[in-house]
């Protein structure tokens, strides 16, 4: 089940959190995951929030559809980039075979420790053989909620490098940092390419 109180925080704080993400330099994670990728490949943005990201794929020749659980942040991602973003959570990914990337740019972070291994086995199956899926997540263990009320779970690099094993993806690309989010909060983060076997 998504989390409804991290969904409320989302659609009360569009605004601040789409201004937050403009201010953010270029990014160089983004520019490596559409290299990987074709002219006119189908990627799926999962929990695109104001899509920023799926604007850049756009522009880049990549086909593109966002989703988010928030409605709010659907409405602005249409009004600012007419890119048909669509609400959806992440349990109603359900199709197979489609999509040659997957953009899930610490979004899945929202996700419950029992529904996460759930979902990466979903994407497994939208994806078409060899597609790629990017992974943003932030680095810790255990769960718990931010001073905004999110929900967050968080795991070691081992486990999110066992998980996607799992789930039937190689890992192909890892990377660390650390970056201040809308709560303020300087978190270290591990971003994690895998291709889907």
């Amino acid at each position: 089940m998504a989390d409804q109180q991290t969904i409320s925080v989302y659609d009360q704080q569009v605004e601040k959190y789409a201004q937050t993400i403009e201010q953010q330099p270029s990014d160089k994670i983004l520019s490596r995951f559409i290299a990987r990728l074709n002219s006119n490949d189908l990627v799926l943005d999962l929990g695109c929030g104001p899509a920023q990201a799926s604007a850049i794929m756009r522009d880049n020749g990549l086909h593109v559809d966002p989703v988010d659980a928030s409605l709010e942040m659907v409405n602005i991602a249409n009004a600012t980039y007419n890119i048909g973003a669509r609400q959806a959570r992440f349990a109603e990914i359900d199709t197979h075979d489609i999509y040659h990337g997957i953009w899930a740019n610490f979004s899945l972070l929202h996700a419950s420790k029992t529904e996460f291994p759930v979902i990466l086995g979903q994407l497994h199956q939208a994806l078409k053989p060899n597609g790629v899926l990017h992974l943003g997540m932030k680095l810790g263990s255990d769960a718990c909620r931010d001073s905004l009320g999110r929900y967050y779970a968080y795991y070691s690099q081992e486990e999110l490098c066992e998980l996607l094993n799992n789930a039937q993806f190689d890992v192909d690309h890892l990377e660390l940092g650390e970056g201040r989010g809308l709560a303020g909060d300087v978190e270290p983060w591990i971003v994690v390419i895998g291709k889907a076997r």
